[in-house]
């Protein structure tokens, strides 16, 4: 039965914005006491966080799809609806988030870390949110904004500061044994160890974590074996430990030609791990040709510029003498590092000419329009509803679209379609100079609130009508 996990896809959906309502208060003797329709909640996030009290991606191998809450609906009184509940999702330190093309979308490092993996939808606004002093009573709500949706990728790089690395059976799970309170599967045949094990040493004032990987072997960097799958949990390893078996019992092994295939492998592997310090273990001189193997290539092997270290993890042999000096190469590691910098904010102002949105041709021979507000404002309009349609014509217009459109070459009858290609709102362009609602008369205007005005009245109340439209909404934060 699978225990340990370390790379899984996942499917998260945030949850949707609730819809806006559009109610009219009624009291005794207040028939048309004016709007009152709430705003809806907004959708939940799914966020992932580090919890170093996790340590494999095993519940997401069982349970790849996780969705977040939606909002509520609001609903009449000025009652908003309840905001969705994010979904959180605890990972273990020193995991990478990537999208399905393998492009890394964040790195959690540190406990609490965190990355929203999917943003939940906007509440769409009330009616009441939508009135103004002039547009008294709307008729309409906007609705709430799906939440995002997509696939994760999510990988595990182990975090330590020291990796043992070496041949299947080389000794390192009874070294980790031995230095630390691990207690990894131990037996005399290849592959014992097929997850990452972690350890934590104290030696002296310092302390810290070493990392058994699991067992390398000629053509790892390119998948054979088990390579793929753990070379990756070498990364972050500050220290790496070539644990090499003196006492193989293999013909054609020796500890030295051991260390050039392991090293060849991490080179082709890449990642930086060729600028890593490394410390060399003569593993098994419990045994008497072990020994004299050891005493034999040791010097050939400082003659490279290793510190070498003979040792036995059976019968506890040379152990002090290694853990104090990974000590002091890991306290060196550590010191070397750059100081984390505070966090900061980049401010990245949009262009003085950025109209926030695109049209452009395609080769069907309908126009898109493609940019955030444009396409958020088509999503929260109910196409039902005559003057929530006008409403958005209207803010189209305000926005630029309709003279972007004249000027791409735009006639009418032409198609024009707004949002992604899969799933746009497309309709037949009829360029006017008043737009939808205008046609309809002003949107949400009840002649029964109000005593008659003159037309050059109602057309000034209208542009500045238009003006608020586009203010309260774009500015309105009900969550």
């Amino acid at each position: 039965m699978t225990t340990f996990v370390d790379r899984v896809e996942l499917h998260v959906a945030a949850g949707s914005g609730g819809h806006g309502c559009a109610s009219v208060h009624r009291e005794k003797f207040k028939p048309l006491g004016g709007p009152d329709g709430g705003n809806g909640g907004r959708g939940g996030d799914v966020i992932l966080v580090v919890d170093q009290s996790v340590t494999t991606l095993l519940d997401y191998h069982h349970s790849p799809h996780r969705k977040a809450t939606n909002g509520m609906p609001g609903a009449g009184d000025n009652r908003s609806g309840k905001d969705g509940q994010d979904l959180v999702l605890p990972v273990p330190d020193g995991t990478v988030i990537l999208d399905k093309d393998g492009n890394v979308l964040a790195d959690l490092v540190g406990q609490g870390t965190t990355y929203v993996a999917s943003q939940g939808g906007r509440g769409g606004l009330g009616n009441a949110a939508l009135a103004s002093a002039r547009r008294k009573a709307p008729g309409f709500a906007l609705l709430g904004e799906p939440g995002d949706a997509g696939d994760v990728v999510l990988e595990l790089k182990t975090v330590a500061d020291v990796a043992l690395v070496g041949y299947p059976s080389a000794g390192k799970s009874s070294l980790i044994s031995v230095l630390s309170a691990a207690k990894p599967k131990i037996a005399d045949y290849p592959f014992t160890t097929l997850v990452p094990n972690l350890g934590v040493v104290t030696a002296g004032a310092t302390v810290y974590t070493i990392a058994d990987v699991p067992g390398l072997i000629p053509g790892a960097s390119q998948g054979k074996g088990l390579g793929l799958e753990f070379l990756r949990h070498v990364e972050r390893c500050s220290v790496l430990v070539h644990v090499l078996d003196t006492a193989t019992l293999e013909s054609d092994r020796d500890p030295v030609s051991d260390l050039d295939i392991i090293e060849e492998e991490l080179r082709q592997y890449g990642a930086g791990l060729e600028n890593r310090p490394r410390i060399v273990v003569l593993n098994k001189i419990d045994v008497p040709d072990g020994q004299d193997l050891a005493e034999m290539v040791r010097p050939d092997l400082e003659a490279r510029g290793y510190r070498v270290f003979e040792v036995s993890a059976v019968a506890h042999k040379g152990l002090k003498e290694l853990s104090y000096a990974l000590a002091e190469v890991v306290g060196a590691a550590r010191a070397a590092k750059p100081k984390e910098e505070a966090t900061r904010i980049v401010i990245r102002p949009k262009a003085v000419d950025d109209t926030g949105f695109t049209v452009t041709l395609g080769d069907d021979g309908i126009y898109r329009v493609r940019g955030e507000k444009p396409e958020r404002w088509v999503r929260q309009t109910d196409f039902n509803n005559d003057e929530a349609v006008g409403y958005l014509a209207d803010r189209l217009n305000r926005l630029g679209v309709e003279e972007a459109l004249m000027k791409a070459g735009a006639r009418t009858g032409d198609g024009v379609a707004i949002g992604p290609e899969e799933n746009a709102v497309v309709f037949d362009w009829e360029p006017s100079v008043m737009a939808g609602a205008e046609m309809l008369g002003r949107r949400g205007e009840d002649h029964r609130l109000e005593a008659p005005r003159p037309a050059a009245q109602r057309r000034k109340d209208r542009d500045a009508d238009r003006d608020d439209a586009d203010a309260e909404y774009d500015d309105f934060e009900p969550f």
